[in-house]
């Protein structure tokens, strides 16, 4: 019953406030250990098999660190006062959901762009993604915008909920732990899970383990994706053509899944650093993205977390009533 409790007011504290810039985060704490061990690792690690071996240690302090650290927080505060210690839980549980997020984020690029403002929407881009943002046009930021919406809704919205849930259901685990500890493998790929250099070796282990915590629950988000639009024969036929062809395992699947829902194409080429890379193509090119586009795929990603949720639910209440 705890869990369920959890699960539900952890899902309106996304859904109402997202993350309160002046609040301490998680991710932030996370982020903080991961740049200084990266730092010492530059330092002391000079060899190929040395840089591996520190990131091994790295993901793997930082991944069960994480869930064994929300797991004293939470018995901390139980023992302190049993509602004190659901608060508890509920926080750091919202805090690994992204929804509220991704919303806010998209806005404030959409915004100034629908405004006519270019420039403002460029630069609020930047912060959020890794590609060159100066020069984009109206459409390429679009894309931009769409496509970060589409990878994460996966990585930051439903593999968290999707590791919450199998938490919530193994005895004596609870939700938290689990979530937090894919936030960190999460925030390990996307600060150091990198082919290219400084990060080949130190981030080979994180971006391998994210890509296998991930690939379940990415595979049952395109499935419930391509339930919710009702045409599951299209969208399974166009991400079986084009998803594959993503260097990632997973990210391609999230984009084309949205990508064949809405009628429109992702990919093609994006400057990193001034360097031109050419994504794949995802989906067809029957409509040209537009902001509404994006307020669609939102909308996508907030009714499969809530279906997700209603069975998460009806799964840890019968749990509950199983163990009674």
């Amino acid at each position: 019953m705890t869990s369920t409790v959890v699960l539900i007011i952890a899902a309106i504290l996304d859904y109402l406030i997202a993350d309160p810039i002046n609040w301490l985060h998680p991710v932030q704490v996370m982020g903080w250990i991961i740049s200084g061990f990266t730092k010492l690792s530059w330092r002391f690690c000079q060899t190929s098999w040395t840089q591996r071996l520190a990131g091994i240690f790295l993901g793997i302090f930082l991944i069960t660190g994480s869930g064994a650290i929300a797991i004293l927080m939470i018995q901390v505060t139980r023992w302190l006062n049993p509602i004190l210690g659901i608060v508890m839980e509920s926080i750091l549980l919202a805090s690994c959901f992204a929804t509220k997020s991704l919303k806010n984020a998209a806005e404030n690029v959409l915004q100034p762009l629908i405004s006519g403002d270019i420039e403002r929407s460029r630069l609020n881009l930047s912060q959020f993604v890794g590609r060159d943002t100066e020069n984009l046009s109206k459409a390429e930021i679009l894309r931009a915008v769409l496509e970060t919406v589409t990878e994460n809704a996966t990585d930051g919205v439903m593999a968290p909920l999707f590791y919450a849930i199998i938490g919530g259901l193994i005895p004596g685990v609870g939700s938290v732990p689990l979530a937090l500890a894919y936030k960190a493998s999460s925030t390990l790929d996307s600060m150091v899970g990198y082919k290219e250099a400084p990060y080949t070796y130190l981030g080979w282990f994180s971006a391998k383990t994210e890509d296998f915590l991930t690939w379940i629950p990415c595979r049952l988000t395109v499935v419930t994706l391509a339930l919710i639009s009702a045409k599951p024969m299209q969208v399974w036929r166009l991400c079986d053509r084009d998803a594959r062809k993503d260097s990632s395992p997973n990210s391609g699947w999230s984009e084309c899944a949205y990508a064949a829902i809405l009628s429109v194409q992702m990919g093609g080429p994006n400057s990193y650093k001034g360097v031109i890379k050419d994504k794949p193509l995802l989906g067809d090119n029957i409509y040209p993205i537009q902001p509404e586009t994006i307020y669609q795929a939102l909308q996508l990603t907030r009714y499969c977390f809530l279906l997700w949720l209603g069975v998460a639910t009806s799964l840890l209440l019968i749990a509950g009533i199983s163990e009674a």
